[in-house]
C-alpha cells in the first residue's frame, strides 16, 4: 500500500540547537550561521527544545512484543514518550512535529512490496526520504552487525541489537541520535551556506570591469569598498574603454541604496554604458539611454542613480565632462593646487526627471594630469566626534596633502581611502567607488 506524502511541516524539534551543534562542529560566525539557517529558523528554537520531552516513534510490526520498557527517560530525568506504528502508513500520520527520533525495525517489510525486496535498507531508505529531518535509529536482529553498519552509512543516526535492548541504553542511545542529526544538520546548512557564498564571490568578482585601455598611454588605478558587510559589490560602479579613435572613456556612477538589488542595477547599467559608448554614444545622447535602462530595470520608480562621464581626446589635453547629480571629479597637475571640475552645469540624476538633458562641459587638462573620479561615499563620511562630513572641501585638502607627500596611483587611492576610513572611526556605510588617470608625457 502507498504510503501518503504528509502535509508540509515546520522544521522539527530535531532541528534546532544550530548554534551548538556548530560550536562542536568548529565554531563560526553568527552572520555565517546566519545566512546558513533557512528562512523561518528561531534561535529560541534551540532553547525550547532543550525544555521539552523528547518524543520516540517506534515502527516495528509488533510493538507489543517489543522489549523496549515503558519508563524511558531522558538527560534530565524527564520521560521519553513512545509512539508506535506497525506499517509506514501508519507512522505518516504520527510523524508530527513534535517526534525528535525514529527507532526503525530493518525487519520490517518495504512499502507496496508483499514478498519483499532485494534490497534490505529499502524500509531504511524509505523512511529516510519521509523524515529527512528527524533522527533515525535502526533495530536489527543480535550480531548482525554489518547490517546496522550500513544503515549508518545510508543514513541513520546509529543502530541498536533488539536483544540487547534495554531501557537506559535506548534512552541513551536517542540522546545521542537526536544531538547527531542536530549537528549534521547544522553543518550541511553551514556548508550550503558557505557554497552559496563561495558562488556569490565568484559571480561578483565576475561582475567587476577589466578596464580596455589597450593602445592607450594613459595609467589606471582603482578602488572598491561596498557598504555590505561580505559583499564584493555596492551600488557603485565605474568603468574605462577606449574606443577605436584613440578616445578614453571613463565613468563612475552611483545607485540609491546599498542592496543586491542596486548592485545589480549598478552592473547592468555599467554593461549598458560600455555597449552604448562602444556603439560611439557620447554625453546627452548616451545619458538619455541609460535613463532608459534604468527607468525599465529598476523594482522602484523611487530608485534613481548618479553617473560622471568623462571623454578624454586622444591628444589627452582636453575632455568632455558630463554630471548626471554626481560629484565633479578633481583635477591634479604639476605646479598647481588639486582642484574640482566645473559642476556648474550638472544636470539631474538618472531616474528623476523624464526628458532631462545633460550638457557637455569641455575641460583643458594640459600635458601632464590626474584625473580622479569618486562616488559620494569617499566624502560623506564622518570627521572624528564632530560628526560632521568630510564633504568635497575636505577631500580637497586630503588629497592635496597626499600628492605634496608624494604619493600616486595605486598609493594615493588605497591611502586617501584608509584616512577617510580612519577620520570616520571605523568602517564606511555607504559604498566607495574611486577610480584615476594619469597622464604622464
Amino acid at each position: 500500500m502507498p504510503v501518503p506524502v504528509p502535509r508540509q511541516r515546520a522544521i522539527p524539534a530535531v532541528e534546532s540547537g544550530q548554534a551548538q551543534a556548530a560550536t562542536l562542529s568548529g565554531g563560526t560566525s553568527k552572520d555565517s550561521l546566519a545566512a546558513a539557517a533557512p528562512q523561518g529558523d528561531k534561535a529560541e528554537n534551540t532553547a525550547d527544545a532543550a525544555h521539552t520531552n523528547l518524543t520516540l516513534l517506534l515502527i516495528e510490526d509488533d510493538p507489543a512484543g517489543s522489549p523496549i520498557v515503558p519508563d524511558l527517560l531522558d538527560q534530565a530525568g524527564k520521560p521519553i514518550r513512545v509512539r508506535t506504528a506497525r506499517n509506514l502508513t501508519e507512522a505518516g500520520r504520527l510523524l508530527t512535529d513534535d517526534v525528535h527520533c525514529i527507532l526503525l525495525d530493518l525487519a520490517l517489510p518495504a512499502p507496496g512490496r508483499a514478498g519483499g525486496t532485494d534490497d534490505e535498507l529499502a524500509v531504511l531508505k524509505h523512511v529516510l526520504e519521509l523524515a529527512p529531518r528527524h533522527a533515525v535509529l535502526a533495530l536489527t536482529a543480535s550480531g548482525d552487525a554489518e547490517r546496522g553498519a550500513e544503515a549508518v552509512r545510508v543514513g541513520a543516526q546509529d543502530y541498536l541489537f533488539r536483544d540487547e535492548l534495554d531501557g537506559r541504553l535506548l534512552s541513551r542511545a536517542i540522546r545521542y541520535a537526536v544531538e547527531r542529526k542536530r549537528s549534521e544538520s547544522a553543518e550541511r546548512r553551514l556548508a550550503e551556506g558557505r557554497m552559496r557564498a563561495q558562488e556569490n564571490r565568484r559571480l561578483e568578482r565576475g561582475l567587476l570591469p577589466t578596464p580596455l585601455l589597450e593602445g592607450s598611454s594613459l595609467r589606471f588605478a582603482a578602488r572598491y569598498r561596498p557598504g555590505r558587510s561580505r559583499a564584493l559589490l555596492g551600488g557603485d560602479f565605474y568603468d574605462v574603454v577606449r574606443t577605436p579613435d584613440g578616445t578614453v572613456h571613463a565613468m563612475i556612477g552611483d545607485v540609491c541604496g546599498h542592496g543586491p538589488d542596486e548592485a545589480a542595477l549598478g552592473v547592468e547599467l555599467r554593461i549598458a554604458w560600455r555597449a552604448l559608448t562602444l556603439a560611439g554614444l557620447c554625453g546627452d545622447q548616451l545619458l538619455g539611454t541609460l535613463q532608459q535602462v534604468l527607468e525599465h530595470e529598476r523594482a522602484d520608480d523611487e530608485i534613481f542613480a548618479t553617473l560622471c562621464t568623462v571623454d578624454i581626446a586622444p591628444d589627452g589635453r582636453r575632455a568632455g565632462l558630463c554630471l548626471a547629480g554626481h560629484p565633479s571629479p578633481l583635477l591634479a597637475r604639476p605646479g598647481l593646487p588639486a582642484r574640482l571640475l566645473p559642476y556648474d552645469n550638472n544636470g539631474p540624476a538618472l531616474g528623476l526627471l523624464p526628458g532631462a538633458r545633460w550638457p557637455r562641459m569641455q575641460v583643458e587638462l594640459g600635458a601632464e594630469w590626474s584625473l580622479m573620479l569618486y562616488t559620494d561615499g569617499l566624502i560623506e563620511g564622518r570627521v572624528g566626534d564632530s560628526r560632521e562630513r568630510l564633504g568635497q572641501d575636505g577631500m580637497v585638502d586630503m588629497v592635496r596633502r597626499q600628492l605634496a607627500e608624494g604619493r600616486r596611483g595605486e598609493e594615493l587611492l588605497q591611502a586617501a581611502v584608509n584616512e577617510v576610513r580612519a577620520l570616520n572611526g571605523g568602517e564606511l556605510t555607504d559604498d566607495v567607488a574611486v577610480l584615476l588617470l594619469d597622464r604622464v608625457p
